[in-house]
């Protein structure tokens, strides 16, 4: 039940940013249109997001033939949680980086880079699997979908505005829109918007798939040395995707500097370490 009031909030949160954009792009018009792409953003994040997330970053399944010791871990790992056997997917980075992905439990999937299975040790490797499921087996991978679907698309409007002032759009005082003022105020604030959604809910979802990744797998130490080295490689070789999707993988794939890093979807990494010491 808490995960789907999270997810009717967010919902309900972005269709809100969409038509507050769409009223400063285009007034009244402008936010029925909104409105309207909205509520079909969110049918396709609730079907489609998964397949879209992981088409982005590269990902492509792997077989138990393929990858035995990687599906041997995560089916382990999967009965000690209760879950039902992911789908396993691959993605060819050096950057070692996870996630999860899919509508609900029985729909699921576990995307590692190449890097990942390199330089983590077997129990380091289990306890980020141990996160990924957790974050399945409390079903807020929807939540992290639909975020980075409609985020992208918030930032596609985003674009539009910026078009529109390129090349003459409405005046001021047409229909109720902000006119220039209006489309300067959107492509900066939407996207901002979209981003604070992101983080409020990503950074709590991120503790508590730590917690519940630990006690999947039994070993948080091992969960917080691998998410320090994951924190150090991807800082060093940031990985090549989507801003709207950053907020899916276990550490921040994307480089950033301080500024960054406070708008950034990922909790401080010293943070989730020291919870998981306590445990």
């Amino acid at each position: 039940m808490t995960s789907m009031i999270k997810t009717a909030v967010l919902m309900a949160c972005m269709t809100a940013v969409f038509m507050v954009a769409g009223q400063m792009l285009g007034g009244s018009n402008g936010m029925i249109f909104a409105l309207i792409m909205a509520l079909g953003m969110n049918f396709f994040a609730y079907w489609f997001s998964d397949k879209m997330a992981l088409k982005m970053s590269g990902a492509r399944e792997v077989s138990p033939a393929e990858a035995p010791e990687l599906h041997a871990m995560v089916g382990q790992l999967a009965r000690q949680a209760g879950l039902p056997m992911p789908r396993v997917y691959i993605i060819h980075q050096d950057t070692p980086n996870a996630f999860a992905t899919g509508r609900n439990p029985a729909h699921a999937a576990v995307a590692v880079t190449t890097g990942l299975m390199k330089i983590l040790k077997h129990d380091e490797l289990e306890g980020v699997m141990a996160h990924e499921l957790a974050h399945i087996k409390n079903r807020d991978i929807l939540i992290s979908s639909i975020a980075a679907t409609m985020a992208g698309a918030i930032s596609y409007m985003a674009t539009m505005a910026q078009w529109a002032m390129i090349f003459g759009g409405r005046s001021d005082d047409d229909d109720g829109g902000g006119g220039l003022i209006g489309s300067i105020a959107m492509m900066i604030l939407a996207p901002l918007g979209a981003s604070l959604i992101q983080m409020a809910i990503s950074r709590s979802r991120e503790y508590q798939a730590d917690a519940s990744g630990a006690a999947i797998c039994g070993k948080p130490r091992s969960l917080a040395s691998a998410l320090q080295q994951l924190e150090i490689y991807n800082r060093r070789r940031p990985m090549d995707v989507n801003p709207a999707t950053a907020q899916m993988y276990i550490v921040n794939p994307l480089s950033g500097g301080q500024l960054a890093n406070l708008f950034s979807t990922h909790p401080p990494m010293q943070e989730r370490i020291r919870r998981l010491g306590a445990l």
